[in-house]
């Protein structure tokens, strides 16, 4: 297993999910996305009232475990577990120490709260390795961090320190996993139904991204592209990917 849950609170009202692959700095796979997927779907089955998401070892999650992605069904993977971070009815906090980089600043974002430390890194370098993110990953990054940021994460594949988050938004308070407990404690104590219906409404002031067929057809001429290929090669033979936009 490579994601652990466990219990804290009255009741074991607040859920810890820590993402355990400290010899991938919390890198996920598909395995560790299928598990994700069902701690998840676990946790809006018991009277969770708020869920606190980890990583082991001094990282978040350090993006996507590329020794095994080969195509688009990653992100669409991916994607199932941001939707349901998103749409459970309790609030979800990010505790990120660490790298929280591609997927890991993807996972993040997709919770509702966001505790980390000033040393902690956000970023989604997707152009250095030739592959895309969705749509909605653009909008909910360009939200919480603002558009010129989003656009210097996004376009220069920049990296953002916890510090620098905190300031900007993209991250709620300072602090890791104990910060995140705290929070989540004080959280537990208030009126879930209120909380359920005020998350809703947030939501909606957020609408999916509707379908574009440019955007779809980007996207897929990203993943299956041959800069593609030559990232993931030369990710994984450790040298510099050389692109032709092909």
């Amino acid at each position: 297993m490579t994601v652990h849950t466990e219990t804290h609170g009255e009741g074991d009202a607040i859920t810890v999910v820590t993402l355990d692959r400290p010899e991938r700095r919390n890198a996920v796979d598909h395995a560790t996305l299928a598990e994700l997927t069902e701690v998840l779907e676990a946790a809006a089955a018991r009277p969770t009232r708020v869920l606190v998401l980890t990583g082991s070892a001094g990282h978040f999650c350090a993006g996507a475990d590329l020794t095994g992605v080969e195509d688009a069904s990653f992100a669409t993977l991916l994607q199932g577990v941001l939707d349901r971070l998103r749409d459970v009815s309790f609030p979800t906090i990010a505790a990120i120490e660490g790298a929280a980089l591609g997927a890991g600043t993807q996972l993040a974002v997709a919770c509702d709260l966001r505790v980390a430390t000033a040393t902690a890194s956000f970023g989604i370098p997707a152009a250095k390795l030739g592959l895309m993110v969705n749509h909605w990953t653009v909008q909910r990054v360009a939200t919480l961090a603002g558009p010129s940021t989003a656009r210097a994460i996004l376009l220069a594949a920049e990296v953002v320190t916890g510090a620098e988050a905190l300031r900007l938004g993209l991250v709620n308070r300072e602090g890791a996993r104990p910060e995140a407990l705290e929070w989540a404690e004080r959280i537990a104590a208030l009126a879930p139904l209120t909380i359920a219906g005020h998350k809703l409404m947030l939501n909606r002031l957020e609408a999916t991204p509707g379908a574009d067929d440019e955007i779809a057809a980007a996207f897929d001429r990203a993943w299956t592209s041959e800069d593609f290929a030559e990232g993931l090669d030369a990710f994984r033979n450790r040298r510099t990917p050389t692109f032709r936009g092909q």
